[in-house]
């Protein structure tokens, strides 16, 4: 169809309409044929070398998942409204005493706040240490880094992820990554240990209104020359925060506390 002229461009872009690709977002969520433990609130599947973000309530639980084995999703959150308030990965560390991501951790911001739980996890691999990957990492080992180019780099994708939401570089912050691992030999060097395979699933709940910034891209230490990353979907659901009572809540004294001075902050503000 010839799409030189405004007509023609017209009944192109109308002919797409109802279009389902591998990698899009389900809109309105509801549509998704999968059936979710609450009211679905996101549903998308993210490709590799993409980017997605959104606005979710507290008490959400979103659930990522590898879908063919070399996804790797690098994750920051928001405070939604406060932007301040982001994703420490230095006090999600050492706050817990462990630099290792799975079921029960807590994802802490500066404020000594929990913005997200880790409520399951199948993976078993996942960094808190490294980040993601930058332009000129990228450009240096694939050729280009660029958001438009075949290997673009998580940090130059969440850029554009931040701006759609009023954020800035400024306003980035080292990521986690779920599903390619790290771990820390006792010399202090990092072993790269991949992938735990297709259908590996990790599920975070909101503890805080939040504002979720995705970037789906190879982990900065995956060795492979080649730029290999595959889908990643995304799956969000409501449910309810985390409450007084809940194993999560009391497991250690620094998420004990942790969860107070969540409690603390929104109920003063009539958040919860």
């Amino acid at each position: 169809m010839a799409t030189a002229t405004t007509r023609g461009a017209r009944e192109h872009a109308r002919a797409q309409h109802g279009t389902r690709t591998e990698s899009m977002p389900v809109v309105p969520a509801g549509d998704w044929p999968e059936p979710l433990p609450g009211t679905p609130v996101w549903a998308e599947t993210v490709a590799g070398g993409s980017y997605t973000h959104r606005v979710l309530a507290r008490g959400t639980e979103l659930r990522l998942t590898d879908l063919a084995g070399d996804a790797c999703a690098h994750l920051l959150l928001y405070a939604e409204g406060r932007p301040w308030e982001r994703l420490n990965t230095a006090d999600t560390v050492k706050v817990q005493w462990n630099a290792y991501l799975g079921a029960g951790r807590l994802l802490l911001s500066d404020q000594g706040r929990v913005l997200a739980s880790v409520i399951a996890d199948s993976a078993g691999r996942h960094d808190a240490l490294c980040g993601t990957s930058t332009l000129v990492r990228n450009t240096a080992r694939y050729g280009d880094g660029t958001p438009q180019s075949a290997s673009p780099a998580g940090r130059e994708l969440l850029k554009l992820a931040a701006a759609k939401n009023g954020l800035g570089p400024r306003d980035l912050p080292p990521s986690v990554s779920f599903f390619q691992g790290v771990q820390v030999r006792e010399d202090g060097a990092l072993d790269f240990t991949g992938s735990a395979g297709a259908g590996s699933a990790v599920t975070l709940r909101a503890e805080q209104d939040l504002t979720v910034l995705i970037a789906n891209v190879p982990h900065p230490l995956d060795p492979r020359p080649e730029y290999v990353c595959t889908p990643l979907e995304v799956l969000a659901w409501r449910a309810g925060a985390t409450a007084p009572g809940d194993p999560l809540w009391d497991a250690t004294p620094e998420g004990h506390r942790a969860f107070l001075n969540t409690l603390d902050f929104l109920t003063a503000r009539g958040l919860a």
